[in-house]
């Protein structure tokens, strides 16, 4: 499948055109009940296993109508405080331009507080319209807090590794989810036919292999593109929540409607007075009731607030509610069916259609979580943080929807280990709600901090959210912790594994910068060179790429020094991530000049977000000759800005990335010519061979100066040559480079620089690759970075 490459903000699909809209009535209905396929496929399974969690180990000597009670007072009043009171009615408003998640959060206040880590700023990044979003910051400039987390840089690398954990925490869930939302939709095989055709219960082991068949399935079914099923998503989930709704009715009168009494919390208190220890371990399985919360916040930039506030509070909430409610009265006359609670409280006839739908909405929420790892990794990557991958673009319609094929069979793997190995809900269910309250502690956390820098709130009020969510989240991490050897070390051995790659990524990715900026070629070096550079300029253009925002890298001196030529034209291009979900095509591009006019060298900076498409490389090269000719015409007609006045750095201007026809200095010319498609001369055999090839079209765009009065000569010379330069050619020069730790390093830096981040940059997809640089045209230059 080809990868789509780019998306246009417009699209009525994009979240972008509706996210600071005051949307119509009927548009939110509509959002809210797409949201419910998306969003709460996790959440809306819980009650597969819940209670058979909850009532695993000791508390299976405390299956009385008091226990099953209090366990659903317990059920009842976290649904109440945890997704409905924090993320509901207070996360969801902490928004970053309409994205959710913890990276949102992070986002947030580094750019509110000086708390990043990334060392490749420009000053101009803070002119972004996306930049400064929220209240102004001038109130909190002299907070004491901020100026004592911003001078301490450990507590700013204290606050990375912990976003790191929780990102890494989200993958673990999409390795866990997976296997415990299907292993349970499929359990209920084990138990006997209810069509009274036989008594005979299926075996593990064929339940197991069903199991592994529809991950199986399910994984290698993602290269299509979520969008492909997505249609049958919001109908799934509806028909599965109407049902379980129907269902906890139909229980709660039939067999013990007094089961009302239990909303009251008082009946929290009679469990762990009767339960005690073995009541606070059985926390648990219930906080299960909760997974899949965070989509709540994290899923926020496909849909709004609003939607995913009217979806929740009145569908998900009550359904959930009434389910739970009337599993508890059916167990509490039937406590034997407890192994089995969910697929036992189904009334006979209903059990083969109910047992089908719930293995289709274990399907949507499996998906749903594997498309948010794809989505976490890429913003990971975006940031600096995680080694380069293939990241295909499944769909023009929906904006976010990709698929990174390498991670998708390394989670296969990881699923079916898990599924493999645990074999059990109950063992599942240990890990999985370690990983899932790991994630909502340190939402609280950052929460906290963003309710402080960002909302410009008193530190008593952020405080008083952190302690009350901590508590409630504090008590649920400690019992499951106490499961840790029942599996509970899963998910923190993974986090750990991904958090380790991540953080070592980002920390040889910091020295590799900074050794470029150590080692920038100074401005007098250059000025000695004179207008050839002491070299024969050759015709075309030369796009010399680096991670350098400012001055002129390290691999111009090392090329120039090696080779005897170089291009008509030289553009030093740096294509960075910004803290920013999104920044506007108008804003992307930054040009400047680097020395005298006569020097024929230009800057430019491609800024993207962290949840932005990179643009293919045939639309890049014609915005680029826009852009600069843009940049040449601006500089000719403002007065302070005369062609002496550039600096060291160079002067940077703003271009918007129009269309190459809105061009004011330059008329565009478009030609179609037929090329060969596909086939290349090595796939050729024998002369009959190209009677096969295919042939296609292409659009070709050539560049012409406009006719204006008035257009000084010296700018006519300067677009004339830059388009001659374009139909020369154009080549893109990279460095090859390899990193290694300096001798004097310590022995931990040697093996984080040397082994560790070396095999990650020889195991990972190459920056050309990443940046779709075609081969033909690419020119590497070989370097040791010593750092």
């Amino acid at each position: 499948m080809e990868p789509h490459q780019s998306a246009d903000t417009s699209l009525p699909f994009s979240p972008r055109c509706w996210r600071n809209l005051n949307l119509p009535r009927a548009r939110c209905f509509i959002l809210a009940y797409q949201s419910l396929g998306v969003v709460y496929g996790d959440l809306s399974t819980s009650p597969l296993y819940v209670y058979t969690s909850t009532f695993a180990g000791k508390l299976q000597h405390h299956q009385t109508e008091e226990a099953l009670f209090g366990a659903f007072s317990l059920i009842f009043w976290t649904l109440t405080f945890i997704p409905l009171l924090k993320y509901v009615i207070i996360v969801l408003g902490a928004d970053d331009n309409g994205e959710g998640g913890t990276f949102a959060l992070y986002s947030l206040l580094c750019r509110h507080a000086t708390f990043n880590l990334l060392p490749n700023q420009h000053p101009a990044d803070e002119q972004l319209s996306t930049y400064k979003y929220g209240p102004s910051t001038t109130f909190m400039a002299s907070s004491p807090l901020k100026r004592f987390l911003e001078k301490h840089n450990k507590l700013r690398t204290a606050l990375f590794i912990v976003v790191l954990f929780g990102a890494s925490m989200v993958i673990g869930d999409g390795v866990l989810t997976p296997s415990i939302s299907v292993l349970s939709a499929i359990s209920g095989l084990r138990i006997s036919d209810k069509t009274g055709s036989t008594n005979e219960k299926l075996s593990d082991g064929v339940v197991l292999l069903i199991s592994c068949a529809m991950l199986v399935g399910l994984f290698a079914l993602q290269h299509y593109g979520t969008h492909k099923v997505a249609f049958l998503f919001a109908p799934i989930v509806v028909i599965w929540l109407i049902s379980i709704f129907a269902i906890g009715l139909y229980n709660t009168i039939y067999w013990n409607p007094s089961i009302l009494r239990a909303i009251s919390p008082y009946y929290i208190v009679k469990f762990f007075r009767r339960t005690g220890k073995d009541g606070w371990i059985s926390l648990g399985g219930v906080v299960l009731s909760i997974t899949g919360t965070e989509a709540l916040f994290a899923d926020l930039g496909h849909f709004t607030a609003l939607s995913i506030r009217l979806a929740f509070a009145f569908v998900v909430y009550p359904c959930l509610v009434l389910q739970y409610m009337g599993q508890a009265a059916f167990l509490s006359k039937n406590p034997s069916s407890i192994p089995t609670s969910f697929y036992d409280s189904i009334p006979d006839p209903l059990f083969w259609p109910i047992f089908v739908i719930a293995a289709l909405a274990a399907i949507v929420g499996s998906q749903a979580i594997i498309t948010a790892t794809f989505s976490i990794i890429k913003q990971c990557h975006s940031l600096g943080c995680f080694p380069r991958v293939k990241v295909v673009h499944t769909s023009s319609d929906i904006y976010g929807q990709i698929y990174i094929p390498e991670i998708n069979w390394i989670l296969m793997v990881l699923c079916l280990a898990i599924t493999i190995g645990f074999h059990s809900t109950t063992l599942i269910g240990n890990a999985y709600g370690i990983a899932c309250m790991t994630v909502m502690f340190i939402t609280t956390w950052l929460m906290a901090l963003v309710i402080v820098f960002v909302r410009q709130k008193s530190i008593l009020l952020a405080l008083v959210f952190l302690l009350f969510f901590w508590f409630i989240e504090g008590v649920y991490i400690s019992a499951s912790l106490t499961k840790f050897p029942q599996g509970g070390w899963v998910p923190i051995a993974l986090s750990v594994v991904v958090m380790l790659i991540m953080y070592v990524w980002h920390y040889g990715f910091c020295n590799k910068y900074n050794f470029d900026m150590q080692n920038k070629v100074s401005l007098r070096w250059l000025l000695d060179l004179g207008a050839s550079l002491g070299i024969v300029r050759v015709p075309g253009i030369g796009l010399i790429y680096s991670e350098v925002a400012t001055g002129v890298p390290a691999i111009f001196s090392h090329f120039v020094t090696n080779l005897p030529a170089f291009h008509q034209v030289l553009v030093f291009v740096c294509v960075k991530s910004v803290p920013v979900p999104y920044v506007p095509r108008e804003e992307r591009f930054l040009i400047g000049r680097v020395g005298p006019r006569s020097y024929r060298m230009y800057r430019c900076i491609i800024r993207y977000g962290y949840k932005d498409i990179c643009g293919d490389n045939c639309d890049f090269e014609s915005q680029l000759i826009q852009s600069i000719a843009e940049f040449i015409q601006l500089e000719a007609d403002d007065p302070e800005c005369s062609s002496e006045s550039w600096s060291s750095d160079g002067r940077m201007a703003v271009i918007g990335a129009r269309a190459v026809q809105s061009s004011s200095s330059l008329m565009v010319i478009e030609q179609d010519e037929s090329i060969a498609a596909i086939t290349t001369v090595e796939n050729l055999h024998s002369a009959d061979d190209y009677e096969d090839v295919e042939i296609g079209m292409r659009r070709r765009v050539r560049f012409q100066v406009a006719e204006r009065s008035g257009m000084d000569d010296c700018v006519r010379d300067e677009l004339m040559e830059l388009i001659e330069a374009k139909e020369a050619g154009v080549a893109y020069i990279m460095g090859h480079s390899r990193v290694k730790a300096r001798r004097s390093s310590s022995l931990l830096k040697k093996v984080a620089i040397d082994v560790a981040y070396s095999f990650l940059r020889k195991s990972c997809r190459g920056p050309a690759l990443a940046l779709n640089i075609p081969h033909v045209s690419l020119v590497e230059v070989g370097m040791i970075y010593y750092v």
